[in-house]
């Protein structure tokens, strides 16, 4: 019971949750009823999006097996996103910010295009394969072994 009163007491507070319950202004490119797609505030590059599931989901690091639906829903988004955009996948670049180097606490996966106009910074804080930025397989294989 105390648990569900946490999720629930996050869910109101959560910004990514206010955007997808149209509590709170962001510019969505895409939604359905699993998955909203918001452009993110601080682009890394020319495009940079955050697939959000509707679900609140705390980050990747909470993802369970039973979630393994909607996380393969939320990979099949980035193709969608890609043709909506005209996005060069080759140049795309998807990922999430593993805990405790995340900035909302709501799972979002970033899409980023194109990787070659990357900062150095961002470069640094989007490098795949690091403690602080994993790619999709590597989250998918985590939620396999919950």
């Amino acid at each position: 019971m105390c648990r569900h009163f946490i999720k629930m007491a996050a869910e109101v507070q959560c910004i990514f949750c206010k955007i997808i319950r149209n509590e709170s202004p962001s510019e969505k490119i895409y939604e359905d009823e699993n998955v909203t797609v918001i452009k993110d505030i601080n682009p890394a590059s020319s495009h940079h999006y955050l697939i959000l599931p509707n679900e609140h989901i705390r980050n990747a690091k909470e993802l369970k097996r039973e979630n393994e639906e909607l996380y393969d829903k939320m990979i099949a988004t980035v193709q969608i996103i890609a043709e909506q955009q005209g996005l060069d996948i080759k140049s795309t670049r998807t990922g999430f910010h593993w805990p405790p180097f995340n900035t909302v606490h709501h799972l979002h996966l970033h899409v980023i295009s194109p990787i070659e106009n990357l900062s150095f910074v961002k470069q640094v804080m989007f490098r795949p394969n690091t403690p602080w930025f994993v790619n999709t397989d590597y989250v998918k294989s985590h939620l396999l072994k919950q």
